[in-house]
Order: C-alpha cells, then structure tokens, then sequence
C-alpha cells in the first residue's frame, strides 16, 4: 500500500520539571548540576520510617498548568503509587496519579500551515520525578552501549507535571507545532526553565498509523525519554515509515516501548509496553488527598498572565501582522514585550515587526546576545522605521544604518546626517536630473518607446549614478515613467 494511504495517529506525553525550590515531598533542593548523591535524604531515598510532606508551590504551579491549558481543576485528587523496578528509583515505586488527576480535559490550540486546530488534553497530573543513570564506558555513553551504569538521585523526587495529550496530533509537523506552544506556555506562566539539556522538559510519543478513512486505531509504539524538539519529529517520521513498512509486508506492530538512537537516525526496541494494570496502582497511604479550595482555583487563574495565544490574536489585531509574525513574536514572553512597546512608537508596526524578526534577531544570533544585552530601545529602532517610510534612506542604507544602531545605540537620524545619507525626494531636483538623463541617452529612450521597456532600468540606474545614489530611486522611477510614456 502507498505510504500515502496510512495516517499517523500521535499523542504526546510531556513531562515538565517544576521550578521549585525544593522537591515535592522533602526539603532537599533542586539545583541541576551539583555533585551527584549530594541533594538527597531519607525521605526522597524512600528509606523506612520516613513520611512524605506536599509541596504547596508545586500544586500551585500544577493548577496553573491546568489553567493555561484549559482543563477542569479537580477540588478534590489524590497522590497514586505506581509500582515498578528500576535502578534510578530507590522505593521501587513512583508517587504520581492514576484515576484522579489534578487537570483533566483541556486543550491547546496549535497553527498549522492549515490554520487553527484544537489538540486535547487528556490529564496534566503531580507526579515526582526519578533518579538519573549515567552510563559509562563503551563508545556512545549510552544505553544500549555502555560498560555499566551509575545512580544519581539528585534528581529523584524534584516535582513534576506530565501533560497528556489525546492521540489528536496527525503529522510530526503538528507534533513540533504542540510541543513549541506548550513550552512557549509553560515559560510565560513561569513554572518551569523548561530547559531539555538540564532534562526540565523531556517527551514521550505515542505512535501509531491506520488506513486513511478507518476509525480504529492500530498498535502504538511508545518512543521514550526525548529531549530535543527536533529528535521528536525525526523519530515520529522515522517511526511512521517503519510501521508503514512492516504493515505492508504483512507483519504485525508490536506494542512496546522504543528509544530514539540519535546516531544511527533510528528507533530501537527497549521493552515491552506496560498496561496501567502492570503498575498496580493504589492510593498512597502516606499523604491526604488533595482538596482545593475554589477560591484559592480562581485566585490562581486571575494571577495568570496574558498567554501567547491570547496575545498572538491580539497582535494580529492592534498591529495588522500575520499570524505568522504574530506567532513569532509571541513565541517568548519578553520578545513580545519589546515588540510590543516599540510597535506603539512608530505609524509602522509590521514594518517595525520585520526589522524585529529579521535583521535585529540576526545580529543578537550571531553575536550571541540577549535582548538586555542590546545597546538601542525600542524609540531608536521605531526611528529607524519612521526614517525609511518618511524616504529619506533607501533600503540598502537602512542595513547600514541598522548596524551602528545595533553595534554603537547611536541615534539612526545622527548616523544619516553625519554620513550625508539622506535621500533627495525634491520633485523638482529629481525631475532636472531625469531630464538631463534622457537628453544624454536618445537611443535607450527611443528602445523604450519601441517596447524594450525593460531599459528603463539603466536609465533609473543613471539617475542614481548622477545623484551619487541620493535620490529616491521610486520617485525616479515614476518620473521617468511618466515622462516616457507621455
């Protein structure tokens, strides 16, 4: 069967580390990096004799995921263990939810290159986090390849969101697409670095393809632990043609869970899928449940800021953008910001908006600066714009205006001046100097009235060359124009 004919069926777990001082039952910090085994004690090693405390800032950065994707908050949930043996978890149990989570039932709101489409969101549950294996030796200092592997700790029981998505999202596109928006969501609520380095945000994507038209869905894989957007997308793609292949040689998907190989470009088979049932799930008999006060929910959704897509919609709005500038410039909270202030210095906004997306962001790439590293605000680029529209440079010497705006902050309107930049939009001047052109070129302006309108150019380029590159090239186009078609 044609590749065609199959449609991937994707849903995409998120596991967001929360930004908390502390870990979600005890008082050991969560600082990244440290020497290993050094932010651990009794409790979150699960020793015996010890009781677990919640953490009250993590179930208010919880509730505001909930919040931000749309989900009913439950007054009333409980904590779960999830029983299962590995190595980098100590109690041989994970305190998480199974059948009463904190957010149930959101969505997210992805742009697609179709437009808009809704994403459901299954659950957003507390959960603590595991240890970490680092394994050592062998060639790649990975799994599949390593000598031996060593526990670290420091990481077990550092508080956790994991962000269930229904199985909506159709390509590895739209997958990219949801992961962006949730994390550009989770960094403006600011409960999370969100940085997949440091393992803050890592994915899990659930697989699976079936004939175009069909409602049922075939097996799923699970391709596990991901910390990178674009590894994601290459391991769904990679996955889709996999069990596209398989289907069409008459073998059977088998559900399990598989690991992204970054080297070899490549899924591989990790181990068998487990079912809720093989977690054994009860009540965590050491902590309360978890019961919220109303007004304490809707305390929490006030304190919200305004969310990029609340704020993407408006940009389009206030400023006449795309929505793919105005996704763009909404993408990180303080972009939008600056954007935002300067957009309402200038007659201009889309004209300040492109010198924000594409000039201004790449001189901050390439000298690796920050927006509070630049050396302008956001009045001297609105200058800039104000001086282009106005005629007074072309767009060719606004680049190099823009450029000791961004290396030296100077004043655009100083640097014209000081450079003698400033075009000639005199009618009067520009009209002498076309005529005085013409006169010169009589073969070139009777090629044109023969139908080589094409030479109008060389004679706009004569112009220039006679104003030493002052005048306004539009005006001289359009007196030229006029003159030789009357």
């Amino acid at each position: 069967m044609p590749f065609e004919d199959y449609e991937p069926v994707i849903g995409l777990e998120v596991h967001c580390e929360l930004k908390t001082a502390t870990k979600l039952f005890c008082g050991c910090p969560t600082t990244f990096g440290n020497e290993a085994n050094t932010q651990v004690c009794p409790v979150c090693l699960g020793l015996p004799g010890t009781l677990p405390v919640m953490n009250g800032k993590a179930v208010e950065f919880a509730v505001k995921i909930g919040h931000s994707l749309n989900c009913t908050i439950a007054s009333y949930s409980k904590m779960d263990r999830k029983n299962y043996y590995y190595p980098d978890l100590p109690k041989a149990y994970q305190v998480s939810q199974y059948d009463k989570p904190l957010n149930y039932g959101g969505y997210l709101d992805i742009v697609t290159k179709e437009g808009t489409k809704r994403i459901g969101v299954t659950r957003a549950h507390l959960e603590e986090d595991a240890g970490k294996l680092v394994h050592a030796g062998g060639k790649s200092g990975r799994l599949d390849s390593s000598d031996y592997s060593l526990a670290d700790y420091n990481r077990g029981g550092i508080p956790l969101v994991e962000i269930v998505s229904e199985p909506d999202i159709r390509s590895s596109d739209e997958a990219h697409a949801y992961l962006t928006a949730l994390k550009s969501i989770l960094l403006y609520i600011d409960v999370s670095d969100c940085n997949m380095e440091e393992g803050s945000l890592r994915c899990d994507a659930n697989v699976s393809i079936r004939k175009k038209g069909t409602e049922k869905f075939g097996t799923r894989t699970e391709i596990k632990n991901m910390n990178s957007f674009k590894f994601v997308k290459q391991a769904i793609e990679y996955e889709i043609k996999r069990q596209a292949g398989m289907l069409d040689k008459g073998e059977r998907v088998i559900q399990e869970s598989r690991l992204w190989d970054v080297t070899e470009n490549k899924t591989k088979s990790m181990r068998s899928k487990e079912e809720a049932h093989d977690y054994r799930y009860f009540p965590e008999p050491d902590l309360v449940p978890i019961i919220l006060d109303p007004d304490y929910v809707q305390k929490l959704k006030v304190e919200l800021p305004e969310l990029p897509g609340a704020k993407r919609a408006r940009f389009e709005a206030d400023f006449g953008l795309t929505p793919y500038d105005a996704g763009v410039l909404t993408s990180e909270q303080e972009l939008g910001q600056w954007f935002e202030v300067g957009a309402k210095l200038t007659k201009n906004p889309k004209g300040f908006a492109n010198w924000v997306m594409g000039d201004m962001t790449a001189q901050m790439k390439e000298q690796e600066k920050e927006l509070k590293d630049l050396k302008f605000d956001q009045k001297k680029l609105a200058e800039l714009v104000d001086i282009i529209d106005a005629g007074t440079i072309n767009s060719k010497q606004a680049k190099e205006v823009f450029l000791e705006l961004f290396n030296e902050g100077v004043s655009p309107a100083e640097v014209v001046k000081s450079k003698g930049m400033a075009q000639v939009s005199d009618p009067k001047a520009i009209e002498a100097a076309v005529d005085k052109v013409l006169a010169e070129n009589p073969t070139v302006v009777a090629d044109y009235k023969g139908g080589k309108q094409g030479v109008i150019g060389f004679l706009v380029g004569k112009v220039m060359q006679a104003s030493q590159g002052k005048a306004n090239p539009k005006m001289v186009n359009e007196i030229i124009k006029k003159k030789l078609d009357s």
